[in-house]
């Protein structure tokens, strides 16, 4: 349990408990950032909002690119919920989480193409404090992605940055939702 606790279903209200309800049915359980957030109706409903934006609008990339980037920036900022969730994810989608293991070694490891070394990279420089991103970066990305995929990248590992940092700051851990990949500490 995390610093400050979920609210429960039946505090949650109406809406909220059919919000829990449709998380449940879609991923199992209710992811608990959800329900924390929950003590601040119009964040809650603001973060849901915009969640559901940036997903329907994150379709310049591909998903391995942009879910690689993201789970990058959980295990550098030691997010052990964002890790178990994204992993949860990345399978759910169909994509290679056996590889996950080798994220630390992204540079030289062959499991990763040279545009997800590029992308890694950038996660890296963006989560580093202070950031560390370089105009180099920035134009070799650009190149390979475009500028709008340069954009929806940058914006991805952004709202990753907030939500790890969020999680983290008020002990929100792993729930469980994909037992086989933790973050090392």
């Amino acid at each position: 349990m995390g610093r400050i606790a979920a609210v429960p279903a039946r505090e949650a209200g109406v809406v909220g408990r059919l919000v829990y309800r449709m998380a449940r049915r879609r991923f199992g359980a209710v992811p608990e950032p959800v329900a924390v957030a929950r003590h601040h109706r119009r964040l809650f409903w603001a973060g849901i909002v915009a969640e559901l934006g940036y997903q329907a609008a994150s379709t310049v990339l591909p998903a391995r690119l942009r879910e690689l980037a993201v789970y990058r920036v959980a295990t550098v900022v030691g997010c052990s919920w964002c890790v178990d969730f994204g992993t949860m994810l990345q399978r759910l989608d169909g994509l290679d989480v056996e590889r996950l293991a080798h994220i630390d070694e992204y540079p030289t490891s062959p499991y990763y193409e040279p545009v997800e070394r590029l992308a890694l990279a950038y996660a890296d420089a963006m989560t580093a404090l202070p950031t560390t991103v370089t105009d180099a970066q920035v134009a070799e990305l650009e190149a390979e992605l475009g500028r709008a995929g340069l954009v929806e990248l940058t914006n991805a590992i952004a709202l990753e940055n907030m939500r790890a940092r969020f999680n983290h700051a008020l002990g929100i851990t792993d729930q469980g939702f994909d037992a086989a990949c933790r973050v090392r500490m």
